[in-house]
């Protein structure tokens, strides 16, 4: 195979009825030398069974059984210590790449100064249509898919403040420089933080509008997703954000968690942010010591990173509108105020 090496890593939890498309997709892609490994984290076995077969004993696959749910942090750290590829790439189990994606990515993520390049994330229904083109972050540590539902037009690869973990690649040496993710993430925002990591430290994160990802994506909200997205936040704000800035947004910060806190008591996982909250005392110990290796690694002015991040709530992703618009004009103002004091 000719062109960059890229190594692509995909995990299989529990049903996966796309995993034979996303790993047929993946070894057919073009102008990279790729290699795959595919971590076993619990998959249902016929759907296993069914991606073994798309891949027909292709010796560029290589499949891990690690015995238990690794959860997507710890499942790509795992399968990205097993390459030796130039590139590591992330691609979610239901997504199905376009055979020129890994390329396209690739060719961006050579640039001089740039980290994470995300692919294009299609909704696979209506593939015209932007899954996620960038996921905005809030200055509450809140993230969501950037875009969705409207069509894309661009054509140049654009900054974007976190990359989405659908389809992402970077060079294997900007992963192993981050030491990959956190894995007390377990799930969800692990990409965020990896993202802001790279723009405190002078790396670009990018989408490329050309590199497209069909995704067959189901929104969803449980107790358990509620649990770790709530706990996952506030270990992001309390381990990137600094100082200063917690100081400057407490009152902010004190309001959202008590609005957030009744919100999940009306919506039935009360309990899910009371755990998370235990968590994150019972493992203070690591987020002092990850607060540290973060804090210490930034060589980018706070106000210059922080002006990424946005003070308004998309109503698509957050909603209701009408309460969304009334909450942004708030948020506006108070990040007006606070950014100039950073």
């Amino acid at each position: 195979m000719s062109g960059p090496s890229v190594g692509v890593v995909v995990l299989a939890y529990a049903d996966e009825p796309y995993l034979a498309d996303c790993v047929r997709s993946v070894l057919a892609s073009r102008d990279v030398d790729v290699r795959l490994v595919l971590v076993d984290n619990a998959c249902t076995p016929g759907d296993l069974q069914a991606a073994l077969d798309a891949a027909r004993d292709d010796p560029r696959l290589t499949v891990l059984r690690p015995g238990r749910n690794t959860g997507f942090a710890g499942g790509c750290n795992l399968g990205a210590a097993q390459l030796d590829t130039e590139f590591v790439a992330l691609v979610n189990s239901d997504c199905v790449l376009e055979p020129d994606a890994l390329a396209l990515l690739a060719a961006e993520a050579s640039r001089p100064g740039v980290g994470p390049v995300m692919a294009s994330v299609r909704l696979a229904e209506r593939p015209e249509l932007i899954n996620s083109a960038g996921n905005p972050v809030h200055l509450v540590g809140l993230s969501w898919a950037g875009e969705m539902n409207r069509p894309e037009t661009r054509t140049e690869p654009f900054d974007v403040t976190g990359a989405s973990g659908a389809c992402v690649l970077m060079a294997a040496s900007v992963w192993k420089a981050l030491d990959g993710f956190d894995e007390e993430y377990f799930a969800y925002l692990e990409d965020t933080e990896l993202s802001l990591r790279c723009w405190r430290t002078g790396l670009a994160v990018r989408c490329v509008p050309t590199a497209i990802a069909r995704h067959h994506y189901e929104f969803s909200r449980n107790a358990n997703k509620m649990y770790l997205l709530e706990r996952n936040r506030l270990m992001l704000l309390a381990t990137v954000w600094p100082a200063r800035a917690l100081v400057l947004l407490a009152p902010l910060l004190v309001t959202i968690e008590v609005l957030l806190t009744v919100y999940a008591v009306a919506s039935g996982w009360g309990g899910g942010k009371v755990r998370g909250w235990v968590w994150l005392w019972r493992n203070r110990a690591h987020i002092a010591a990850r607060r540290r290796v973060v804090q210490a690694e930034r060589t980018v002015p706070d106000r210059e990173w922080m002006a990424r991040l946005t003070p308004d709530l998309d109503p698509q992703a957050i909603g209701p509108a009408p309460l969304t618009a009334v909450a942004n004009v708030g948020f506006r103002a108070y990040w007006a105020l606070v950014r100039r004091l950073l």
